[in-house]
């Protein structure tokens, strides 16, 4: 007999009169798919403005109709604001008294930061976690452009939003295959490194203004 059958016979003997365990009180793992919707969410919507709202980023729902006054709203006292090339124009239709600068990619990071805002469109919105991702299509425009102006006013679909990770991932897929770079947000830029006190706008928009629209 080897040593470590010897071990192993020494090791079953002493455990010979020890009770079996019973068995689980909790169900066999459930049937899932990478990607595939989230169940158990009642409300994605509600979710979703829940969790951005605990980000201290300001949600409002509006219907499609509303959009325009919307906007102009969310601007509030800013004077100059950018845009990506790609965005709808309508959506800046009530806007007055603000000079509107369309991105044509040579603003540089100065000229960013002279403007008060920036309005982009989104590409999903993620409920469990409260996050917009932008994939830099056309209506929202470049990286700078959503982390340099100290507000940002962005506009969700609720077609766009899904229940989680997993799923916005899928969905994404076709932006990361055709090398366009993603932007999560989770809320204005903020940090609590320095003795553990929130600083907000550190590295990104101090204000984040969702409209979700229904």
């Amino acid at each position: 007999m080897s040593a470590r059958a010897e071990i192993l016979g020494r090791i079953g003997a002493a455990l010979g009169d020890v009770p079996r365990p019973a068995p689980s009180p909790f169900p066999s793992p459930a049937e899932w798919t990478y990607g595939a919707p989230a169940t158990g969410i009642e409300d994605v919507a509600g979710l979703f403005v829940e969790r951005v709202e605990d980000y201290r980023a300001v949600v409002d729902r509006v219907a499609a109709a509303d959009l325009p006054a919307a906007v102009g709203r969310a601007l509030g006292p800013a004077r100059a604001v950018v845009v990506p090339p790609g965005l709808e124009p309508e959506w800046l239709s009530t806007v007055v008294d603000v000079e509107v600068v369309v991105d044509d990619g040579t603003l540089s990071a100065a000229e960013l930061d002279a403007t008060d805002a920036v309005v982009t469109a989104a590409a999903v919105g993620i409920a469990v976690t409260g996050t917009i991702v932008l994939d830099h299509g056309a209506d929202q425009g470049r990286r700078a452009l959503s982390l340099v102006p100290d507000l940002h006013v962005c506009v969700v679909r609720l077609d766009q939003l899904v229940g989680d990770v997993p799923e916005a991932v899928a969905r994404l897929s076709e932006a990361v295959a055709s090398g366009r770079p993603l932007t999560w947000i989770s809320g204005p830029s903020a940090t609590s490194d320095i003795e553990l006190e929130r600083v907000e706008g550190v590295h990104g928009p101090r204000n984040l203004h969702v409209l979700l629209v229904d």
